[in-house]
Protein backbone atom coordinates (compact mmCIF):
# COMPACT_ATOMS: atom_id res chain seq x y z
CA UNK A 1 0.00 0.00 0.00
CA UNK A 2 1.48 3.36 -0.95
CA UNK A 3 1.86 6.28 1.46
CA UNK A 4 -1.36 8.04 0.51
CA UNK A 5 -3.46 4.89 0.91
CA UNK A 6 -1.67 4.17 4.17
CA UNK A 7 -2.48 7.63 5.49
CA UNK A 8 -6.17 6.92 4.96
CA UNK A 9 -6.11 3.34 6.22
CA UNK A 10 -4.33 4.36 9.41
CA UNK A 11 -6.96 6.91 10.37
CA UNK A 12 -7.27 6.43 14.13
CA UNK A 13 -10.57 6.10 15.98
CA UNK A 14 -12.09 9.46 16.85
CA UNK A 15 -12.78 10.59 20.39
CA UNK A 16 -16.34 9.35 19.85
CA UNK A 17 -15.13 5.76 19.75
CA UNK A 18 -11.85 5.21 21.51
CA UNK A 19 -10.64 1.68 22.13
CA UNK A 20 -13.39 0.94 24.65
CA UNK A 21 -16.82 2.57 24.86
CA UNK A 22 -17.22 4.90 27.81
CA UNK A 23 -20.06 4.75 30.28
CA UNK A 24 -22.58 7.53 30.54
CA UNK A 25 -25.74 8.19 32.47
CA UNK A 26 -29.05 6.72 31.41
CA UNK A 27 -32.57 6.64 32.82
CA UNK A 28 -32.86 4.50 35.92
CA UNK A 29 -34.16 0.94 35.57
CA UNK A 30 -33.73 0.97 31.78
CA UNK A 31 -32.97 -2.48 30.42
CA UNK A 32 -31.45 -2.93 26.96
CA UNK A 33 -32.12 -6.35 25.49
CA UNK A 34 -29.11 -7.46 23.46
CA UNK A 35 -29.85 -7.80 19.77
CA UNK A 36 -33.29 -6.22 20.18
CA UNK A 37 -33.94 -3.07 18.12
CA UNK A 38 -37.29 -1.32 18.05
CA UNK A 39 -38.74 0.42 15.01
CA UNK A 40 -37.82 -0.70 11.49
CA UNK A 41 -34.18 -1.82 11.31
CA UNK A 42 -34.68 -3.71 8.02
CA UNK A 43 -35.39 -2.45 4.49
CA UNK A 44 -36.72 -3.97 1.26
CA UNK A 45 -34.12 -2.21 -0.92
CA UNK A 46 -31.05 -2.89 1.23
CA UNK A 47 -27.60 -1.88 0.04
CA UNK A 48 -26.01 -3.22 3.22
CA UNK A 49 -27.46 -6.18 5.11
CA UNK A 50 -25.81 -6.47 8.54
CA UNK A 51 -26.68 -9.27 10.94
CA UNK A 52 -25.52 -10.00 14.51
CA UNK A 53 -22.50 -7.73 14.13
CA UNK A 54 -20.10 -7.59 17.06
CA UNK A 55 -16.87 -5.62 17.34
CA UNK A 56 -14.19 -6.32 19.92
CA UNK A 57 -11.19 -4.23 20.92
CA UNK A 58 -9.17 -6.91 22.61
CA UNK A 59 -11.50 -8.32 25.28
CA UNK A 60 -13.77 -5.27 25.29
CA UNK A 61 -16.93 -5.58 23.20
CA UNK A 62 -17.79 -2.24 21.59
CA UNK A 63 -20.66 -3.42 19.33
CA UNK A 64 -23.22 -5.90 20.65
CA UNK A 65 -25.22 -8.08 18.23
CA UNK A 66 -26.42 -5.36 15.87
CA UNK A 67 -28.67 -6.23 12.92
CA UNK A 68 -29.53 -3.50 10.42
CA UNK A 69 -30.25 -2.82 6.76
CA UNK A 70 -29.01 0.36 5.10
CA UNK A 71 -31.31 1.25 2.22
CA UNK A 72 -30.09 2.04 -1.27
CA UNK A 73 -29.91 5.73 -2.28
CA UNK A 74 -30.94 7.01 1.11
CA UNK A 75 -29.19 8.94 3.86
CA UNK A 76 -28.91 6.97 7.10
CA UNK A 77 -27.87 8.92 10.21
CA UNK A 78 -26.22 7.31 13.24
CA UNK A 79 -26.80 9.26 16.47
CA UNK A 80 -26.09 8.62 20.12
CA UNK A 81 -23.90 9.71 23.06
CA UNK A 82 -20.11 9.80 22.83
CA UNK A 83 -18.61 6.32 23.08
CA UNK A 84 -21.81 4.54 22.03
CA UNK A 85 -20.16 2.74 19.08
CA UNK A 86 -21.59 4.59 16.10
CA UNK A 87 -18.23 5.47 14.50
CA UNK A 88 -16.88 1.99 15.20
CA UNK A 89 -19.90 0.52 13.44
CA UNK A 90 -19.53 2.95 10.53
CA UNK A 91 -15.91 1.90 10.00
CA UNK A 92 -16.99 -1.74 9.73
CA UNK A 93 -18.72 -0.89 6.45
CA UNK A 94 -15.49 -0.44 4.49
CA UNK A 95 -13.19 -2.37 6.83
CA UNK A 96 -11.38 0.67 8.17
CA UNK A 97 -11.18 -1.19 11.49
CA UNK A 98 -8.73 -3.59 9.80
CA UNK A 99 -6.01 -1.04 10.52
CA UNK A 100 -6.54 -1.46 14.30
CA UNK A 101 -4.56 -4.51 15.37
CA UNK A 102 -6.66 -5.42 18.41
CA UNK A 103 -9.99 -4.99 16.61
CA UNK A 104 -12.03 -8.04 15.61
CA UNK A 105 -15.36 -8.01 13.75
CA UNK A 106 -17.89 -10.85 13.94
CA UNK A 107 -21.24 -11.44 12.25
CA UNK A 108 -22.54 -11.14 8.70
CA UNK A 109 -21.83 -7.91 6.80
CA UNK A 110 -23.03 -7.98 3.20
CA UNK A 111 -22.88 -5.37 0.45
CA UNK A 112 -25.28 -6.23 -2.37
CA UNK A 113 -25.46 -9.77 -1.02
CA UNK A 114 -21.68 -10.29 -0.91
CA UNK A 115 -19.67 -10.78 2.29
CA UNK A 116 -17.36 -7.78 2.70
CA UNK A 117 -15.22 -9.69 5.23
CA UNK A 118 -14.60 -12.64 2.92
CA UNK A 119 -10.90 -13.50 3.01
CA UNK A 120 -10.81 -13.24 -0.78
CA UNK A 121 -12.31 -9.76 -0.80
CA UNK A 122 -10.10 -7.08 -2.36
CA UNK A 123 -10.14 -4.35 0.30
CA UNK A 124 -8.87 -1.69 -2.11
CA UNK A 125 -11.77 -2.44 -4.45
CA UNK A 126 -14.18 -2.39 -1.50
CA UNK A 127 -12.99 1.05 -0.43
CA UNK A 128 -13.41 2.30 -3.98
CA UNK A 129 -17.04 1.20 -3.80
CA UNK A 130 -17.50 2.45 -0.24
CA UNK A 131 -15.74 5.80 0.13
CA UNK A 132 -15.19 7.64 3.39
CA UNK A 133 -15.06 11.26 4.54
CA UNK A 134 -13.50 11.81 7.94
CA UNK A 135 -14.28 14.15 10.81
CA UNK A 136 -11.39 16.48 10.05
CA UNK A 137 -10.66 17.43 6.43
CA UNK A 138 -7.55 15.55 5.30
CA UNK A 139 -6.52 16.84 1.87
CA UNK A 140 -3.27 15.47 0.51
CA UNK A 141 -0.41 18.03 0.37
CA UNK A 142 -0.89 18.25 -3.39
CA UNK A 143 -2.75 20.50 -5.79
CA UNK A 144 -6.54 20.65 -5.81
CA UNK A 145 -6.49 18.86 -9.17
CA UNK A 146 -4.17 16.09 -7.97
CA UNK A 147 -6.27 15.48 -4.85
CA UNK A 148 -9.32 14.68 -6.95
CA UNK A 149 -7.35 12.87 -9.67
CA UNK A 150 -5.50 10.65 -7.18
CA UNK A 151 -8.13 7.89 -6.91
CA UNK A 152 -8.95 7.66 -10.64
CA UNK A 153 -5.23 7.43 -11.38
CA UNK A 154 -4.46 4.57 -9.02
CA UNK A 155 -7.61 2.69 -10.04
CA UNK A 156 -6.94 3.16 -13.75
CA UNK A 157 -10.24 4.92 -14.42
CA UNK A 158 -8.80 7.38 -16.94
CA UNK A 159 -6.33 6.55 -19.72
CA UNK A 160 -6.20 10.01 -21.24
CA UNK A 161 -5.60 13.45 -19.74
CA UNK A 162 -8.90 14.63 -21.21
CA UNK A 163 -10.75 11.81 -19.41
CA UNK A 164 -9.05 12.69 -16.13
CA UNK A 165 -9.88 16.37 -16.60
CA UNK A 166 -13.52 15.43 -17.07
CA UNK A 167 -13.59 13.29 -13.92
CA UNK A 168 -11.98 16.08 -11.87
CA UNK A 169 -14.40 18.71 -13.15
CA UNK A 170 -17.47 16.51 -12.67
CA UNK A 171 -16.42 15.54 -9.15
CA UNK A 172 -15.77 19.15 -8.16
CA UNK A 173 -19.12 20.17 -9.65
CA UNK A 174 -20.92 17.47 -7.66
CA UNK A 175 -19.14 18.71 -4.54
CA UNK A 176 -20.23 22.28 -5.25
CA UNK A 177 -16.63 23.46 -5.58
CA UNK A 178 -16.00 23.92 -9.29
CA UNK A 179 -16.91 27.59 -9.57
CA UNK A 180 -14.79 28.39 -6.52
CA UNK A 181 -11.62 26.62 -7.65
CA UNK A 182 -11.72 26.23 -11.45
CA UNK A 183 -9.15 29.01 -11.92
CA UNK A 184 -6.69 27.66 -9.33
CA UNK A 185 -6.67 23.90 -9.75
CA UNK A 186 -2.89 23.82 -9.41
CA UNK A 187 -2.95 25.61 -6.03
CA UNK A 188 -2.08 23.54 -2.97
CA UNK A 189 -5.22 22.10 -1.38
CA UNK A 190 -3.96 22.81 2.14
CA UNK A 191 -4.45 26.53 1.46
CA UNK A 192 -8.22 26.13 1.12
CA UNK A 193 -10.67 27.02 3.88
CA UNK A 194 -11.88 24.25 6.18
CA UNK A 195 -15.25 24.02 4.48
CA UNK A 196 -13.67 23.92 1.05
CA UNK A 197 -11.23 21.24 2.20
CA UNK A 198 -14.09 19.07 3.41
CA UNK A 199 -15.96 19.45 0.13
CA UNK A 200 -12.70 18.64 -1.67
CA UNK A 201 -12.45 15.43 0.37
CA UNK A 202 -16.00 14.60 -0.70
CA UNK A 203 -15.03 15.29 -4.33
CA UNK A 204 -12.01 13.02 -3.89
CA UNK A 205 -14.22 10.27 -2.46
CA UNK A 206 -16.75 10.39 -5.30
CA UNK A 207 -14.12 10.72 -8.06
CA UNK A 208 -13.74 6.92 -8.16
CA UNK A 209 -17.51 6.56 -8.69
CA UNK A 210 -18.37 4.83 -5.40
CA UNK A 211 -21.75 3.37 -4.57
CA UNK A 212 -21.67 4.35 -0.89
CA UNK A 213 -20.21 7.36 0.93
CA UNK A 214 -19.53 7.09 4.66
CA UNK A 215 -19.25 10.35 6.61
CA UNK A 216 -17.89 10.41 10.15
CA UNK A 217 -19.04 13.73 11.67
CA UNK A 218 -18.13 15.61 8.49
CA UNK A 219 -19.26 19.00 9.79
CA UNK A 220 -17.96 18.94 13.36
CA UNK A 221 -14.96 21.15 12.49
CA UNK A 222 -16.90 23.53 10.21
CA UNK A 223 -18.65 26.84 10.76
CA UNK A 224 -22.42 27.12 10.21
CA UNK A 225 -22.11 28.45 6.64
CA UNK A 226 -19.76 25.67 5.57
CA UNK A 227 -21.96 23.14 7.39
CA UNK A 228 -25.01 24.32 5.44
CA UNK A 229 -23.14 23.84 2.15
CA UNK A 230 -22.09 20.31 3.09
CA UNK A 231 -25.65 19.46 4.15
CA UNK A 232 -27.00 20.72 0.82
CA UNK A 233 -24.39 18.58 -0.88
CA UNK A 234 -25.44 15.48 1.08
CA UNK A 235 -29.04 15.96 -0.06
CA UNK A 236 -27.93 16.22 -3.70
CA UNK A 237 -25.57 13.25 -3.51
CA UNK A 238 -28.24 10.99 -2.01
CA UNK A 239 -29.92 10.91 -5.42
CA UNK A 240 -26.94 8.93 -6.75
CA UNK A 241 -25.28 7.40 -3.68
CA UNK A 242 -26.12 5.59 -0.49
CA UNK A 243 -24.89 7.81 2.36
CA UNK A 244 -24.28 6.93 6.00
CA UNK A 245 -23.47 9.80 8.33
CA UNK A 246 -22.39 9.80 11.98
CA UNK A 247 -23.40 13.04 13.66
CA UNK A 248 -23.60 14.45 17.17
CA UNK A 249 -26.08 17.03 15.93
CA UNK A 250 -29.65 15.82 16.14
CA UNK A 251 -30.71 18.89 14.18
CA UNK A 252 -28.37 17.83 11.37
CA UNK A 253 -29.70 14.27 11.41
CA UNK A 254 -33.23 15.65 11.18
CA UNK A 255 -32.30 17.90 8.26
CA UNK A 256 -30.33 15.52 6.04
CA UNK A 257 -31.37 11.92 6.70
CA UNK A 258 -34.19 9.66 5.58
CA UNK A 259 -33.68 7.13 8.39
CA UNK A 260 -32.04 7.48 11.79
CA UNK A 261 -30.42 4.84 14.00
CA UNK A 262 -29.94 5.49 17.71
CA UNK A 263 -26.98 3.78 19.41
CA UNK A 264 -26.42 3.37 23.15
CA UNK A 265 -23.49 1.64 24.87
CA UNK A 266 -22.78 -0.55 21.84
CA UNK A 267 -26.44 -1.47 21.30
CA UNK A 268 -28.63 -0.42 18.38
CA UNK A 269 -31.68 0.71 20.30
CA UNK A 270 -34.00 2.14 17.65
CA UNK A 271 -34.18 2.62 13.88
CA UNK A 272 -36.93 4.30 11.95
CA UNK A 273 -37.81 7.01 9.48
CA UNK A 274 -36.14 10.16 10.77
CA UNK A 275 -39.34 12.09 11.40
CA UNK A 276 -40.72 9.22 13.48
CA UNK A 277 -37.56 8.92 15.57
CA UNK A 278 -37.68 12.61 16.46
CA UNK A 279 -41.43 13.06 16.87
CA UNK A 280 -42.58 9.71 18.28
CA UNK A 281 -39.64 7.58 19.48
CA UNK A 282 -40.61 4.08 20.58
CA UNK A 283 -37.86 3.46 23.14
CA UNK A 284 -37.48 5.43 26.36
CA UNK A 285 -33.72 5.72 25.85
CA UNK A 286 -34.24 7.34 22.46
CA UNK A 287 -36.80 9.72 23.90
CA UNK A 288 -34.53 10.62 26.83
CA UNK A 289 -31.62 11.31 24.51
CA UNK A 290 -33.43 13.45 21.95
CA UNK A 291 -35.15 15.47 24.71
CA UNK A 292 -31.81 16.13 26.39
CA UNK A 293 -32.38 14.25 29.64
CA UNK A 294 -29.02 12.49 29.28
CA UNK A 295 -26.12 12.06 26.86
Amino acid sequence: MNSMNQSIANEVPSEDDSVAPVAESQPADTVIEEGKTVGKPFADNAKFSLRDVEVFYGESRAIKKISLDIARNQVMAFIGPSGCGKSTFLRCLNRMNDSIEICKVKGSLQLDGQDIYDSKRDVVELRARVGMVFQKPNPFPKSIYDNVAYGPRIHGLANRKADLDEIVENSLRKAGLWEEVKDRLEANATGMSGGQQQRLCIARAIAVNPEVVLMDEPCSALDPIATAKVEELIAELSESYTIVIVTHSMQQAARVSHRTAYFHLGHLVEVNETNKVFTSPQHELTESYITGRFG
